[in-house]
């Protein structure tokens, strides 16, 4: 089975926590605080990998992590940086979070290599920390945490033609006589199981023409492989819709047609409105008499602006007129490529920061307890704790940071004693 989609999880490394001691030699009576950072976590990067033109490589593995920063230590040693993890994809992969389905990134065009999940900065040690007001600080700061998410990884073909038509009405055929491509070929009365992409050479004035397979009627419900293939069209101008003029499964080409784009419609009404030529393939098993079934064709579909070349794929005749209207077709439309914008940001949707501090049962007095911090200490020094607003935002501050919780944890009581910096507060709930 062609893997063209996979659901897996990525987490990159946390950040190594900072480490809190002090200088303990000889003949140094208080040595100062002497604690190192921890390292960076590890990065989750995507990279495109040319040779690579399946997903295969996570069809059986489903998480990937990047390791974690290392520890600081003692004498100021800072913690290793955590490696980053490094996942090759095929060019034209499209990044998705699994839960909202948005875009986080597109492998294709210029985007060869993003980083999609940062590891977590390493922690601050208490040497950090050290202030006239506060020599001997017993904290430090713990790694920022790893970034977890589970994401979608949607193989799209980059192609600037697309080959679409119901099965068996001979796209492998054309693509294997108008390219270097080498599809398996068939009387299969279902479908190719895999997109197959080919460079069409016009006297050096080429392009890229994908067989895009699954389309068959229901296929933008999920019938059949439709929605597995479908993907495989966002990225192409033009497309040329394939159809059996001589309808020998018994099909009628025009209604094929109709079919057709309304499946394109229901997946995605911008498909629809892409240019589209018809090719009536199988002209040499078609006429018997005066009929002409490609003028039936033809009457119905190029008063709406949409040419109709018949053509052999097997003989290949009409093929280079075929193949020269759609060059001209290419050359008339915007030459960018069709990249997925990125509607997804990581690091905005997974951020938090963690805040250092202690708290700690006063030695002196079992009902006092003592709340220090960095940030605490910055903040205390441009709040106005008498005005309502500011003791209110003081209240939010320790809430949202969990020292409130953390007070808890450690036992204390309404009508207790909580210092922090040279102020005193009575504690309730």
């Amino acid at each position: 089975m062609f893997a063209d989609r996979a659901k897996i999880i990525i987490c990159s490394g946390k950040g190594g926590d900072g480490h809190v001691s002090f200088r303990r030699e000889l003949y140094v009576a208080a040595g100062g605080p002497d604690g190192g950072d921890g390292g960076k976590g590890g990065d989750v990067i995507f990279e495109v990998d040319k040779g690579m033109t399946t997903l295969g490589d996570y069809r059986h593995r489903r998480r990937f992590a990047a390791q974690p920063g290392q520890d600081g230590s003692k004498q100021r040693r800072h913690g290793a940086d955590g490696s980053d993890i490094v996942l090759k994809v095929p060019e034209g992969t499209v990044i998705k979070d699994a839960a909202s389905g948005k875009v986080i990134a597109d492998m294709s065009g210029d985007n060869l290599r993003q980083v999609i999940l940062q590891g977590g900065r390493g922690g601050l040690g208490n040497m950090n920390y050290a202030t006239s007001t506060m020599q001997v600080p017993k904290y430090a700061q713990p790694g920022k945490p790893a970034k977890e998410l589970e994401v979608t990884l949607e193989l799209k073909v980059i192609a600037d033609v697309g080959l679409i038509g119901f099965p068996n009405v001979g796209k492998s055929t054309l693509l294997a006589h108008v390219t270097n491509a080498k599809p398996k070929i068939a009387n299969y009365p279902f479908t190719t199981l895999s997109p197959n992409l080919g460079m069409v050479d016009l006297d050096g004035r080429g392009f890229v023409i994908a067989d895009i397979p699954g389309l068959i009627e229901g296929a933008s419900e999920g019938v059949g492989l439709g929605h597995e293939f479908l993907r495989h069209i966002e990225r192409t101008r033009v497309m040329i819709h394939l159809v059996d003029a001589a309808s020998t499964e018994g099909r009628d080409p025009v209604d094929d047609v109709y079919k057709i784009n309304e499946e394109l419609r229901a997946y995605d009404a911008e498909l629809a409105k892409r240019p589209q030529v018809i090719a009536a393939n199988k002209i040499d098993a078609v006429y018997s008499g005066d009929e002409d079934p490609v003028k039936r064709i033809r009457d119905e579909f190029e008063p709406q602006g949409i040419r109709v070349f018949p053509i052999s794929a097997v003989s290949g005749k009409g093929l280079k007129e075929l193949l020269y209207y759609v060059r001209e077709m290419l050359d008339s439309l915007p030459q960018e490529k069709i990249v997925f914008e990125q509607e997804f940001f990581p690091e905005e949707m997974l951020g938090g920061e963690n805040l250092p501090y202690t708290v700690e049962r006063s030695p002196e007095n079992p009902n006092t307890y003592v709340v220090e911090g960095p940030r605490i200490e910055k903040m205390l020094g441009y709040t106005n704790l008498e005005s309502e607003k500011g003791f209110l935002f003081f209240q939010k501050f320790l809430k949202d940071n969990g020292i409130l919780d953390a007070l808890e944890e450690a036992g204390i009581q309404e009508g207790d004693t909580v210092r922090m910096y040279g102020l005193a507060f009575d504690y309730y709930r």
